[in-house]
């Protein structure tokens, strides 16, 4: 929808038939179609959560293998459910696009941990390969610390 009225605003020698993300003056031009509104409801959804991720589809039928990647990813860290939020960008063509600008990140699935972006795809596959992930989920209280969930299982016994 945006994208139409985007083009359709632009004289017919600028017109063109590549994605926005494309065009070397997206960012700019994008940046005026998130209304202040829209930017505080992205706002919110974020800070909602303490682990939110933007994806096509949902955990449980993901519709792209970006998005089943940052599922399963989380799902070796047991993230548990209620900690986290999932949107469907497909189900909304505003909040896909708009996801992207108030990110700048052009890409989806976009995962943001205690309100702040963490990354897409393959930043999250790098911060779990390294470690970082685990420590990052454990410091906002997502996941239990190792350590601790060692200490609850030697009392349990």
């Amino acid at each position: 929808m945006l994208r139409s009225a985007f083009n359709r605003s632009l004289p017919l020698s600028w017109r063109t038939t590549l994605p926005l993300s494309r065009s070397p003056y997206a960012v700019n031009v994008a940046r005026r179609f998130l209304s202040d509104q829209a930017r505080s409801q992205i706002q919110k959804a974020v800070t909602a959560h303490p682990l939110v991720v933007f994806m096509k589809g949902n955990p449980k039928t993901p519709q792209c293998g970006f998005s089943r990647a940052v599922v399963q990813i989380l799902d070796l860290h047991q993230v548990p459910p209620e900690k986290m939020k999932t949107y469907d960008v497909l189900e909304d063509q505003e909040l896909r696009s708009g996801i992207k600008e108030f990110s700048e990140w052009p890409t989806i699935p976009q995962v943001y941990v205690a309100g702040e972006f963490v990354g897409g795809c393959d930043i999250v596959l790098k911060m779990h390969q390294s470690g970082e992930l685990e420590e990052l989920l454990e410091k906002h209280h997502i996941i239990p610390k190792v350590a601790d969930e060692a200490t609850a299982n030697a009392q349990a016994s």
